[in-house]
């Protein structure tokens, strides 16, 4: 079917290129012919929370952000995190955080927020005198 504009399905005025395929949001080729432009969600999941997900991977040491989602609770999210994050078993734990409940430091304050650390001399380890008869320190 045709366009009202007379383009081809998926053509440039449906804003996938000329093939009717986008790769935005990482998931690769993603048919979008017939796909509205804007999707709209539903009034129950505009109030959902957005909740931020951490995976430690099974060689892994520390959890790393992969991503967000929204969900109606943390049994949700945790649920959905595993369905959409860990699909090719690549997770063995995952953590879910609701976004208003982080607080960061800001990049634009580094200097100030981290300068107190300068200033802590015994943290460095030119403050320490060794023995001599000490080996292998």
């Amino acid at each position: 079917m045709t366009p009202a504009d007379g383009s081809a399905p998926g053509g440039p005025a449906s804003g996938a290129g000329a093939t009717g395929f986008t790769a935005e949001g990482g998931h690769g080729a993603v048919p979008t012919a017939g796909v509205p432009a804007t999707a709209e969600r539903s009034p129950a999941r505009r109030g959902w929370p957005l909740y931020e997900v951490f995976i430690r991977g099974k060689r892994g040491l520390n959890h790393v952000h992969v991503g967000s989602l929204r969900a109606a609770d943390e049994r949700m999210a945790l649920e959905n995190a595993r369905d959409v994050y860990t699909r090719r078993n690549e997770g063995v734990s995952i953590w879910v955080v609701r976004s208003d409940a982080i607080t960061a430091s800001s990049p634009a304050e580094k200097d100030p927020f981290f300068a107190p650390s300068g200033d802590k001399v015994y943290r460095h380890p030119t403050f320490y005198s060794l023995p001599d008869d000490v080996p292998h320190l």
